[in-house]
């Protein structure tokens, strides 16, 4: 998921919800009688299913670069095209239904626990139909559309009850949950090359159907709400003035269009390592530099939101993003400058999203009763679009060859030039909102 320092993103039935349907006289004693926020085993239990949740998904979603590589050059996919398409796919329609599942819990509380209970079986069904398919289609319809939405029918309502269980804390449980992703970002590209050297694509994707299913069936049992769920709740009204704001709209370009060349890199770097004749396992372990260096990369970016400008925040990160791209990725020709170009991307284009925090509390400094849950699902749309283009259009850019071109000195004489190009420049546009900013347009 990639995001942090949000801290009211998902809206859920509040304790005035909830005490107002009683009597008056009564109210303070209902409030009583409900666990308390930050504390206890309850709250404990339901961050560690955030975590969870988020570490099997995201991290199984952000490893796609290792199962790129293998499908790239193993039949009966090596001679298909479109295999970019499975992860971006995937990212892509979990930050598109995003909104989709906010809207749903808001309207509806009692979804979240058929959420949940829909979500752990879809997931294997998905990873399991995908074991199965012989054509590039079949694994965008099963690892791609069917796992993201039954991902996030797992992840968004752990988000959820967080929402309920933390008060003061809310921005570290957030923090610690969205950790989630990063850490299964590091983990699973382990996993992945490890068994798929032992037993190929078709088992591997079994073997993490079954973890997936066995470590997140307890968030199934021991989930709990805080809030009674009343049959009388009814959704406030929800204030949409800031969708008349430039700069709302300004940086949702800028948003999506970074989205556009973010995701190639983490995709196509085992891939590269490989072309580079480095192997499978330092490509491998090229994604994990990067999900490692993008937790501390998500703290820093979210600290700098609280104190700086937004839009310098963005600048910065994408100058130093669009550097790492530019000269350290596009100029390497051996392992160790790929490791770099991993943990400066990771530090700062793996956390863009994190930027999401300022944007929203600007907007709400603006306009006072902005919701952030609907700014957020909006921003995470316009990143899934920009994932799921990525996809075709990085088949676009790479040439028909499969090894590097004769008497290459660098990356940018491979077949993966036009898509370090194509990075390098979307990298930057994703901070022009500051020049904008700067001449006086928002």
């Amino acid at each position: 998921m990639e995001l942090s320092n949000f801290d009211d993103r998902v809206p859920t039935q509040t304790e005035n919800d909830f005490t107002s349907l009683t009597p008056t006289a009564s109210r303070r004693d209902a409030q009583h009688a409900l666990p308390p926020t930050d504390e206890g085993y309850l709250a404990w239990i339901t961050l560690a299913g955030s975590f969870l949740s988020n570490f099997l998904i995201w991290g199984f979603a952000l490893s796609f670069g290792v199962l790129q590589e293998y499908y790239a050059s193993t039949e009966p996919f090596a001679s298909q095209g479109g295999i970019a398409a499975i992860g971006t796919t995937s990212t892509g329609i979990m930050y598109l239904t995003m909104p989709v599942f906010l809207w749903a819990f808001r309207k509806w509380p009692k979804a979240r626990r058929w959420s949940l209970w829909f979500s752990v079986p879809t997931i294997a069904v998905a990873l399991v139909g995908a074991s199965f398919a012989n054509t590039v289609p079949q694994l965008i319809a099963c690892q791609g559309v069917i796992y993201a939405i039954a991902g996030n029918a797992l992840v968004m309502p752990t988000i959820n009850l967080l929402n309920e269980w933390f008060s003061r804390k809310r921005g570290l449980a957030i923090g610690i949950a969205i950790a989630g992703d990063f850490a299964g970002g590091i983990a699973m590209p382990l996993v992945l090359q490890a068994i798929l050297d032992e037993v190929g694509f078709r088992w591997t994707l079994r073997i993490v159907a079954s973890i997936i299913v066995v470590l997140s069936s307890p968030i199934l049992i021991f989930l709990k709400p805080r809030l009674p769920i009343s049959a009388a709740h009814v959704a406030p009204p929800v204030d949409v003035s800031f969708l008349k704001s430039p700069f709302f709209w300004t940086l949702q370009l800028f948003n999506t269009i970074q989205a556009l060349g973010y995701f190639l890199p983490t995709n196509y770097l085992p891939t590269i390592a490989d072309a580079l004749g480095l192997g499978r396992t330092m490509g491998s372990l090229t994604i994990l530099f990067v999900n490692l260096a993008a937790m501390f990369g998500c703290i820093g970016v979210g600290a700098l939101v609280d104190r700086f400008d937004v839009t310098l925040v963005l600048f910065g990160q994408c100058i130093f993003s669009c550097i790492a791209v530019f000269v350290v990725l596009g100029l390497t020709t051996s392992v160790a400058p790929l490791f770099v170009f991993s943990l400066l991307y990771g530090l700062t284009a793996a956390a863009y999203s994190t930027s999401w925090g300022g944007v929203i509390r600007e907007l709400q400094g603006k306009y006072e009763n902005t919701d952030a849950n609907l700014v957020f699902g909006l921003l995470a749309m316009g990143r899934g679009v920009g994932s799921i283009i990525s996809g075709p259009l990085s088949e676009s850019l790479i040439d028909q060859s499969k090894t590097l071109h004769e008497g290459a000195t660098s990356a940018y004489d491979s077949q993966y030039g036009s898509i370090i190009i194509f990075t390098g420049c979307t990298a930057l546009a994703g901070g022009l909102g500051w020049f904008v900013r700067r001449a006086g347009f928002i």
